[in-house]
């Protein structure tokens, strides 16, 4: 009996560190949790759509979905970007590291950097000599409110950002 009760001891302190250690890895990120509407605009013209950012593979990953839907111009008809993003943390990495798809063909590695006081988080495009490097910027802007910025750098001046997108955010109350 005495064993059972140790066995079930360590397994039930083992499962508080794992669900700690795991609460911890998205701590930096928690202001970012739950399901969004947003609008904005800048390079593709103004917009509107939603996004979520929910733990999945028992909070081992972080899934980012994201659908902006922008209105016809004169220039270019109605049309729809969805991407997909994966944030998660290389076993023995300390950085979290972040991968994008979407439907334009473009997939994206970033580093994921938190602020220390929690309050923003930048996804940081790997740098390509071939390729322009992006960065994607979340700040919290209330308890349930965020500023969005989207950047783009030429490969030539990879640390040259300019703003392409700058959007706002409200989480959905359900």
């Amino acid at each position: 009996m005495m064993k059972f009760v140790l066995i079930t001891l360590l397994a039930v302190s083992s499962l508080f560190a794992q669900s700690a250690k795991t609460e911890s890895t998205w701590a930096p990120l928690s202001f970012l949790l739950g399901e969004w509407t947003g609008e904005g605009g800048g390079q593709p013209g103004q917009g509107s759509g939603s996004f979520s950012f929910l733990p999945d593979l028992d909070q081992k990953i972080l899934v980012r979905k994201n659908r902006s839907d922008y209105p016809a111009t004169k220039d270019r008809p109605a049309f729809t970007h969805t991407d997909l993003m994966f944030i998660y943390r290389e076993p023995g990495a300390v950085k979290l590291r972040a991968i994008y798809f979407d439907t334009e063909d473009h997939v994206i590695h970033y580093t994921v950097e938190p602020s220390a006081d929690g309050q923003v988080v930048q996804f940081i495009g790997d740098a390509s000599p071939a390729n322009p490097r992006f960065r994607l910027t979340y700040r919290k802007t209330g308890a349930d409110t965020l500023a969005i910025r989207f950047e783009i750098a030429m490969p030539a001046k990879p640390d040259a950002f300019s703003t392409y997108i700058e959007a706002t955010a409200r989480r959905n109350s359900h």
